[in-house]
Order: structure tokens, then C-alpha cells, then sequence
């Protein structure tokens, strides 16, 4: 039996990213991986500058910043940027409706990641929604995985693109399809070609669930999408997974411990 640790180290995964809202980042150093992300859920859960410079004296540290974001906006307000240590480097993202305010969401992306990059030229360029910009923009291209991430990557390196491309997705380690379903199923029900496939509920109170209790269509979709958006499985199949990406052309896979960050650390 693996430990969790020895588990993840089996999967190939080379980084991981954490909530700072779900759990203590000062643990990544125990994680099998030299390489963390700390993902932005709001002001109020970025961590300090002394807990990050701890985490980056021991890690390869990036930081999720949106440039539209009061804080990190380098057409604006970027006084958070300083809260960031040296020693580590920043992922560049538009930035979630669900941490931005009203007036932050209407600003333009494309002038603020050009002027971020221009700041951080070492930084890694989040692309979803903003595909061309973040393209644009170059860098590391930091995508979520989907069904289509492999075709992407060989057209992009077909087409000649020799940057660096990283994959983030959400990881459980686990053929159980309940606990598999109670850890990603809400958020492989958001992607857009799922919401699509999935069936209609008798109104917005009554949508089935998207947990371990789905059943039937709903829960052949959702089986079916946290395979194409997710990394699911034993170790070892994970493992194959991401040597498929790794053949495609993917440099770097970041996965998301799902269930919780005691999964990678047990």
C-alpha cells in the first residue's frame, strides 16, 4: 500500500497547486514535488509575505496574481505584488468572476497581460478564456486540462510554438467512483461541453447532483468528464495520463489535490 506521498511521487505529477483557502500552504514543503502553485481565492486568503517566502525557501514557488484584480492590476493598484517574494514567480491569470468586483471585471485583460509580462517576463500565463491573448502575450501558457489538451498541444507544437506549455487539473487518486464523483463532479459539470451533455433538472432549484449520489445519465456524463478534465485513478493510471501529455508536448502537469491535501501528504 503507497503512502500518499509515495503515491503522488508514482504519478509523474511534477507540481501541485494549492487553496489557500482549504488548507495550510506552509506544508507544500512536505509535498513529493519541488514545484507549488498557491491559487488566488480572494484578497482575503492570500497568504502573508512571511508564510510565502517561507514556502519559497523551500519550494520552486508560483503565485496566482489576476491583473485585473485591485492589488495586482500593473495599470492600477499592484500593491499586493510586493507581498511576493523574490525567489518566486507569478502565474498570470484574467482572474475568476467569482473573486472579482464589478468594476474589476469590466477592465481589459489583453493590456494588463502584456504590461504584467513585461513586469515578470519569467512569469506563467493562465489562458483560460483568453487563449489568444495569453498567447499573445507569451510565456509559460498554463491550461486547464480537457478533452481536447493533447490534439491543442501537438497543433500548437506542430505550428511551431517552442515555449513552455503547463497543464493544471484537479487529481484524486482513487478507482472509486463515488469518492471520484464527491471530489470533482461539481467542478466537471462547470466545463462548458459537460454543462452541455448533462441532463436538464425540472428547473435551477431542482439540477440533479453532480456528487457520488448522480445517478444514471447524469452520472454516466459526469464518470465520463472526470476522466477528460480531471486526473483520475490509481497512481498508475494517472501515470499513464500523464505520460500522454508529456508525449504531446506538455512540460509541466500541476495537479490539484481534490480531496483535500492529506491525500498527497498521508
Amino acid at each position: 500500500m503507497l503512502t500518499g506521498r509515495e503515491a503522488v511521487a508514482r504519478t509523474g505529477i511534477d507540481a501541485v497547486a494549492l487553496k489557500p483557502a482549504e488548507c495550510d500552504v506552509s506544508r507544500a514543503a512536505a509535498l513529493p514535488v519541488d514545484r507549488v502553485t498557491i491559487d488566488y481565492e480572494g484578497r482575503e486568503h492570500l497568504p502573508d509575505a512571511e508564510t510565502l517566502a517561507d514556502v519559497a525557501d523551500e519550494t520552486e514557488l508560483y503565485v496566482t496574481t489576476p491583473v485585473r484584480v485591485d492589488g495586482f492590476d500593473p495599470l492600477g493598484d499592484d500593491s499586493l505584488v510586493d507581498r511576493i517574494p523574490d525567489a518566486a514567480r507569478r502565474v498570470l491569470v484574467a482572474g475568476h468572476g467569482a473573486y472579482l468586483s464589478e468594476a474589476e471585471s469590466s477592465r481589459a485583460v489583453a493590456p494588463r497581460l502584456g504590461a504584467a509580462r513585461r513586469d515578470a517576463p519569467d512569469a506563467w500565463v493562465g489562458t483560460e478564456g483568453v487563449e489568444r491573448v495569453a498567447l499573445a502575450a507569451g510565456g509559460t501558457q498554463f491550461e486547464l486540462l480537457s478533452r481536447s489538451t493533447d490534439r491543442d498541444v501537438r497543433a500548437l507544437r506542430a505550428a511551431g510554438f517552442d515555449g513552455e506549455l503547463a497543464v493544471y487539473a484537479p487529481t484524486v487518486l482513487t478507482d472509486d467512483e463515488d469518492a471520484v464523483l464527491d471530489a470533482v463532479g461539481a467542478y466537471v459539470s462547470r466545463r462548458r461541453p459537460v454543462a452541455r451533455a448533462l441532463p436538464d433538472g425540472d428547473g435551477a432549484d431542482d439540477a440533479p447532483p453532480t456528487d457520488a449520489s448522480a445517478t444514471g445519465r447524469t452520472r454516466e456524463v459526469l464518470s465520463a468528464a472526470a476522466r477528460d478534465f480531471a486526473l483520475v485513478g490509481s497512481p498508475d493510471t494517472v501515470r499513464e495520463r500523464v505520460a500522454d501529455l508529456r508525449e504531446a508536448g506538455v512540460d509541466h502537469v500541476v495537479g490539484y489535490p481534490a480531496r483535500g491535501i492529506d491525500e498527497f501528504l498521508s
